[in-house]
């Protein structure tokens, strides 16, 4: 998960301390706990085709300078639907797309994108912008490829970790204005004698907890990683799986407080399956990607560990350690909680979509905008039904998500007035050469965080 903080500057402006709050999300946290030796096993894993896990991925180098493209403000992006296959490394697409980048060095999401490249060393940033008439800027800085030192490609696509997790939802509450789902029912409703564990029974968790994070149930994450996240991420995992690792820790009393566990939406994914009978890639790629339009987003297939279209690459660092190239990884480490692909201007337009009730009926979609209070996370910060929102710094607040996977970090959303930001990264903020403590990790996060609030407020 990411919240997007936009009541605290950057560090490189207010000090870092602002930024050391409590990291959660698809791999955040558990991301960083990996780079200061954390130690849980995993288990339950095969590749898709039952064999051991996969060796590890190739090592990147080479460091990468900021670079933009040329300018222009035109939508949308090529590449395959969802239903395409096979897309070309980064290198040969770099060059190929009609869309073109900022060019003025003197732009503030530019400048700020230069530091990020510069200062935290990712090795690329994507942003894409989206104004009141439907127009959106893009940018980019560093390079896609730390090997060939390829161009980042405008539009790319990235994986979106939990960003995934709107998506999810959205399908649920579509479900639930069918008739089909109802939200207060116990979970136990639709998947009888599945939630079972130390201090969890389904019978008093209900649908709206799961979407909430409010159920108390554990997070599989930090049990599924392990030492060796390299190989890991190489490895197919059943959902099933990811449930059953997540029941081995106890759990806490549902509806007393808010708490992010993936699980929550590994369940909410076999909750549409049992409702509907059919795939939830099916129903995500129906009942939205289809419906809005969103050319260059898609869930993988099982076994499915490339990125089929136009992409950077995705790297890795831990602690001490070179960065390491992990665009190549199996999605179902994330399941429903975090395995899809998009680019930022798809996220910018099925957030649109969504907070323009494209998606949703009115009352479902007021169902998806009641917030609890998560402000542990940080301040301002409230959570829906798959859905965030915070306080901008030039007002009103920013609805949205967020996401991390090994490789990308995804952040920001759409503005009350319909203006939409999407920031990539292509390593997590926890994850690059320039981080080497929990601290600088914060920073480096709050630096990200920052880049979405100075493209919609500068």
């Amino acid at each position: 998960m990411k919240a997007i903080d936009h009541h605290v500057t950057s560090p490189r402006t207010q000090g870092a301390g602002a930024a050391a709050t409590c990291l959660r999300g698809v791999f955040s946290m558990i991301l960083v706990s990996s780079l200061l030796g954390a130690s849980p096993l995993l288990a339950g894993c095969s590749d898709a085709d039952g064999t051991p896990a996969s060796t590890d991925a190739a090592s990147g180098t080479g460091g990468g300078g900021a670079t933009s493209g040329a300018g222009g403000d035109e939508t949308g992006g090529g590449g395959e639907d969802a239903g395409g296959g096979g897309g070309r490394p980064s290198g040969e697409c770099a060059g190929d797309s009609t869309i073109e980048a900022n060019t003025d060095p003197n732009d503030p999401v530019q400048q700020a994108m230069d530091r990020l490249i510069r200062d935290d060393k990712f090795p690329a940033v994507l942003v894409a912008v989206r104004d009141l008439e439907g127009k959106t800027r893009h940018y980019t800085a560093g390079v896609g490829d730390l090997e060939t030192q390829a161009k980042v490609p405008v539009d790319g696509q990235v994986r979106i970790g939990s960003n995934s997790k709107p998506f999810t939802a959205v399908v649920v509450l579509q479900l639930v204005g069918e008739g089909k789902i109802d939200l207060d029912a116990p979970i136990e409703t639709y998947l009888p004698d599945l939630i079972r564990g130390e201090g969890i029974d389904g019978r008093e968790i209900t649908v709206r907890h799961l979407l909430q994070h409010t159920s108390g149930l554990p997070d599989f994450v930090g049990l599924l990683l392990g030492d060796d996240l390299f190989n890991a991420i190489r490895t197919y995992v059943q959902p099933r799986a990811l449930l059953d690792l997540a029941l081995t820790q106890p759990g806490k009393a549902p509806g007393t407080e808010w708490a992010y566990s993936n699980t929550n939406y590994i369940i909410a994914g076999l909750l549409v399956e049992k409702v509907t009978g059919r795939p939830l890639a099916e129903e995500i790629t129906r009942r939205i990607i289809d419906r809005v339009g969103l050319r260059d987003t898609y869930v993988p297939g099982v076994g499915e560990q490339d990125i089929r279209g136009c992409h950077p690459r995705g790297y890795h660092a831990n602690l001490g350690e070179p960065l390491r190239d992990v665009t190549e990884l199996d999605p179902s480490i994330a399941g429903a909680s975090g395995n899809m692909i998009s680019t930022p201007s798809d996220m910018n337009r099925f957030f649109t979509a969504l907070l323009g009730g494209e998606l949703l009926d009115p009352a479902e979609l007021e169902e998806m905008r009641a917030t609890v209070d998560a402000s542990d996370q940080w301040p301002g910060y409230r959570y829906g039904l798959g859905l965030s929102s915070l306080p901008l710094r030039c007002g009103g607040v920013l609805w949205g998500h967020g996401g991390d996977i090994p490789g990308y970090e995804t952040s920001g959303g759409v503005a009350e007035d319909g203006r939409a930001v999407t920031v990539a990264v292509t390593a997590l903020p926890s994850a690059v050469p320039s981080v080497q403590t929990r601290e600088q990790a914060y920073a480096v996060y709050a630096n990200v965080l920052a880049l979405a609030d100075t493209a919609l407020c500068d």
